[in-house]
C-alpha cells in the first residue's frame, strides 16, 4: 500500500499564532509538512524554521507563493493584511486557511471570496470556537432541537491582560475581539441570520487612551431573524484569566459552555476554595487549534468544502460593521444596511 505524500503547507506570518500553527504543522499533524514560512522580520521565518526542522524561509511573501513546493498556506498576519494575502494566494493556486478576520471591510471580503470561487481552491477561516468540543457539542444539540427554539443566546471573550493600548488599532475590539462571538452566535442558532444589532462600547480599563481610539470594553445585542435575541460582551482585561463562554436559552432548555478553570481540581482551605484558571488563549483552545488545521488539510486532501467558509467569516464582519456604525450613531443598525 502506498502512502500518500505528507501535504505541504507554507506559512505566511511567523509571530505568536503563526509560531503555534507552525509548531502544529510540523509536529501535531501527521500526513502534513510544514514546507515554507514567509515574514518580513529579519531572521524570523529563518529562526523558526531551523527551530522546527528547516522548512524553506523567506522574507518576501510573493517568493512563498510562488514556491511549487507549496500546496497550501497558512495566514496569520496581522489582520488588515489578510485579506490581499487571501487574494494573492488563490491567484496562485494555493488552498487557503486564513485567521479571523478575513477582512476588515465587506469589499475586501467579497474580493477575497470571489478570488478563491474563481481559482478554485478551498478557503477556511480561523474560528476556532467551532472546533471547540464543547461549543460543537452545542451547536449539535441546538441544531438538532433538543433544547427547542432558540431564544435568548449569549457569547463572552474578556481577554487577560491589555499590555500595550497604544499599539491596539481602532475599533479592533468588534473587527478582532468580538468578531469570534459573532461567529459564534450564528454557530449556536443555526439556519438565522443577524437581522439588527446595537451596541454600547468604551474605554473603562484604560481610559486615558479613548482619545487615541480605544475602545477596551464593549456590549452588543443581536437580533436574529428567527426572533432569537443575543448578547456578545467583551472586555480587554480580566485579571483572573482568559475568559470565554456561551449560553442558549431555548423553549425546552438551555446549554452552556466554556470553563475557565485549567483542570477539574478545586482546593479548599481556610480562605474557602479555589481553582487555577487558564490564561491563555493557546491553552484553553489548543486542541481546537489543532483540530481546524487537521480539517484544513483534510479539505485540501479531498476536495470537500470547508467547514468555515469565506461567506461565515463575511457575514461575522457584517455583524461587526453594524456594531462600529451603531457606536459611532447611538442607535440601533440594520445588517442589511452596511455596505
Amino acid at each position: 500500500m502506498t502512502t500518500p505524500h505528507p501535504l505541504p503547507i507554507g506559512l505566511i506570518g511567523a509571530g505568536r499564532m503563526g509560531s503555534f500553527h507552525a509548531e502544529t504543522l510540523a509536529r501535531r499533524l501527521p500526513g502534513v509538512r510544514l514546507a515554507a514560512i514567509a515574514d518580513p522580520a529579519p531572521g524570523a521565518a529563518q529562526g523558526l524554521g531551523e527551530r522546527l526542522g528547516g522548512a524553506t524561509a523567506y522574507t518576501e511573501m510573493a517568493e512563498l507563493l510562488a514556491d511549487p513546493g507549496v500546496e497550501a498556506v497558512v495566514i496569520a498576519t496581522p489582520a488588515r493584511t489578510h485579506a490581499g494575502l487571501v487574494e494573492a494566494a488563490a491567484r496562485a493556486g494555493k488552498a487557503v486557511y486564513c485567521e479571523k478576520p478575513m477582512a476588515v471591510t465587506l469589499a475586501e471580503a467579497d474580493r477575497a471570496i470571489a478570488a478563491a470561487a474563481d481559482a478554485g481552491v478551498p478557503l477556511q477561516v480561523g474560528f476556532n470556537r467551532r472546533y471547540d468540543t464543547g461549543f460543537h457539542a452545542a451547536h449539535e444539540k441546538v441544531r438538532t432541537g433538543a433544547i427547542g427554539t432558540p431564544q435568548l443566546l449569549r457569547s463572552l471573550t474578556r481577554d487577560p491582560k491589555l499590555a500595550d493600548p497604544g499599539r491596539i488599532p481602532p475599533w479592533t475590539i468588534f473587527l478582532e475581539t468580538l468578531v469570534h462571538d459573532f461567529d459564534t452566535l450564528r454557530y449556536l442558532n443555526p439556519g438565522a441570520a443577524p437581522v439588527e444589532v446595537f451596541a454600547f462600547a468604551d474605554a473603562l480599563v484604560r481610559p486615558d487612551f479613548k482619545e487615541r481610539g480605544l475602545l477596551d470594553t464593549a456590549v452588543v445585542t443581536i437580533r436574529f431573524d428567527n426572533g432569537a435575541l443575543a448578547t456578545a460582551e467583551a472586555n480587554f482585561q480580566a485579571v483572573y484569566g482568559y475568559d470565554v463562554r456561551g449560553e442558549v436559552f431555548g423553549s425546552a432548555g438551555m446549554l452552556t459552555m466554556g470553563d475557565i478553570r485549567r483542570g477539574h481540581l478545586t482546593a479548599y482551605g481556610p480562605d474557602g476554595s479555589a481553582a487555577e484558571c487558564v490564561t491563555y488563549d493557546q491553552d484553553l483552545f489548543h486542541a481546537a487549534y489543532v483540530a481546524e488545521l487537521a480539517d484544513f488539510a483534510e479539505c485540501v486532501r479531498t476536495g470537500r468544502a470547508p467547514s468555515v467558509t469565506g461567506e461565515d467569516a463575511r457575514a461575522a464582519l457584517s455583524v461587526a460593521l453594524a456594531a462600529i456604525q451603531s457606536v459611532t450613531t447611538g442607535g440601533p443598525v440594520r445588517v442589511g444596511d452596511i455596505a
